[in-house]
């Protein structure tokens, strides 16, 4: 054997037999940690950039005292008060950095639900082989992880070639304006480009996906866009017992019915038709021949996919009435009625697109139309065919064996999306195992992880900083 490569495995293996933490940590587990970590409610709420400025702060004293080594080693800096950046400089400067994304905070827990969680939200519980709370799963897990990976490779001794950045927003789940954006927008100014950016995502399914004889991981190659749209009718208002032929509500009404029996067009085309024959792969029988041959089975795949909204989402961009409002008392005609609509737009579509499918379909002038400013075109589709794809696909395979992996669309929105303009390579997945039973925790009830799954998100990490920085 080489003696290079004999060098690389014994640096692999040290770096992988490291503690997880050390110093201040004391005896503490890396579950233990985690658990500490939700106790701080780190709830991002729209408008009010401090609402959690107290939680915030607890945890990146929290992330130092756990982290003695991190924090040691590696340079730290803050943007807008709590957006973190952390860098472990390469030994070879020529060398791309990688960067790796999780934010901080988490979404409220929704009101009148409280009781109905086993463990409190913030509590940080440890139970039946799991750590309960809100960000457990989204994406404290993440960032926890990501340290406890790094934690162990500065005590092994390892030194980088490659640049290894560390990205964590405070405010995700708010939209990142004040931490990712502004992030993108500094290493932009510095000029920094890395060689892949790593964010969560797409997820590893098990049992999710009927006829999949294998769990399957996706990594995301893209995110899915959105937009809001206002649709508002007026007329005058008057009393209900002299209606006209059509109230303000009713004309909004047929609008947003329209809208909703005619969404835009599925197609299995682009990242969906890339998924969907992966998955062929996992499966058998009649299943498989039909993924696998889309340019004759298309409609009828496609057709059976719309029945399901998981599916039906990854074809096409979808339409989502999300808030209507119109009158204030029972026998007043009102004389405006105003709705929001939402749309997550596929790669391929785009905004300019969407109200032009929206003024078509409806085909009523006398309806305002109008687009919230919050509004965001799809992502780029980031190359299976570079080291970051590949790489990632190792560590997947090397802590979890027995996993397809294909790539993937994101249909919801990440922190990733604002470093699409400092690389083309953004990949979106988080290294934990999501069963049927799972899906609905997702900024559910009862959030938790798995104490096995949290502890092979830290091996991914750990094995993924050593293939594309350390070898």
């Amino acid at each position: 054997m080489p003696r290079r490569i004999t060098l690389l495995m014994g640096l692999c293996a040290l770096a992988l037999s490291a503690p997880a933490a050390g110093g201040a940590a004391g005896d503490l587990t890396p579950a233990d940690r985690l658990a500490g970590a939700i106790r701080f409610p780190t709830i991002s709420v729209e408008g009010k950039v401090d609402a959690s400025a107290e939680a915030l702060v607890g945890l990146q004293d929290y992330l130092k005292k756990s982290f003695p080594l991190v924090h040691q080693r590696l340079t730290r800096e803050t943007v807008n008060q709590y957006g973190l950046i952390y860098s472990w400089p390469g030994s070879d400067p020529s060398l791309k950095p990688i960067l790796l994304m999780a934010h901080q905070d988490v979404v409220p827990i929704a009101p009148g639900t409280e009781e109905k969680w086993h463990h409190a939200p913030f509590a940080g519980d440890i139970a039946d082989g799991f750590i309960w709370g809100r960000g457990a799963w989204d994406d404290k897990g993440n960032l926890l992880a990501l340290f406890e990976a790094l934690e162990g490779l500065v005590a092994s001794g390892v030194q980088p070639k490659r640049t290894i950045i560390i990205v964590s927003g405070q405010d995700e789940e708010a939209g990142g304006a004040r931490g990712a954006k502004a992030i993108a927008d500094l290493l932009d100014k510095r000029g920094i480009h890395p060689e892949f950016v790593i964010d969560e995502g797409e997820v590893i399914t098990d049992g999710v996906i009927a006829g999949a004889t294998r769990p399957v991981a996706f990594i995301g190659l893209a995110e899915k866009g959105m937009v809001t749209f206002s649709l508002t009718a007026e007329g005058a208002p008057g009393h209900s017992s002299m209606p006209p032929p059509q109230t303000v509500v009713g004309r909004l009404a047929e609008a947003l019915v329209k809208l909703e029996t005619h969404p835009m067009p599925a197609r299995i085309d682009g990242v969906a038709r890339r998924t969907f024959e992966g998955i062929a792969e996992s499966m058998t029988g009649f299943q498989r021949w039909a993924l696998s041959n889309l340019w004759l089975t298309e409609p009828l795949v496609r057709h059976k996919l719309e029945e399901q909204p998981s599916t039906n989402a990854m074809m096409r961009t979808t339409t989502a009435v999300t808030v209507i409002s119109g009158g204030n008392k029972a026998n007043v005609l009102p004389g405006k009625a105003e709705a929001l609509v939402n749309f997550r737009i596929k790669p391929g579509d785009s905004i300019a697109g969407v109200e032009a499918h929206i003024r078509e379909t409806i085909a009523d002038p006398g309806i305002r139309i109008t687009a919230l400013p919050d509004g965001e075109e799809p992502s780029p589709v980031s190359p299976e065919d570079a080291p970051g794809y590949r790489w990632i696909s190792q560590a997947i395979h090397e802590s979890s064996p027995d996993v397809a992996i294909v790539p993937g669309l994101v249909v919801g929105g990440t922190d990733s999306r604002y470093m699409t303009r400092i690389t083309d390579r953004v990949y979106r997945f988080m290294p934990v195992h999501v069963r049927p039973e799972d899906v609905a925790r997702f900024h559910g009830t009862d959030e938790r992880i798995s104490v096995a799954d949290y502890e092979g998100m830290i091996a991914f990490y750990k094995r993924l900083m050593v293939i594309s920085a350390v070898e």
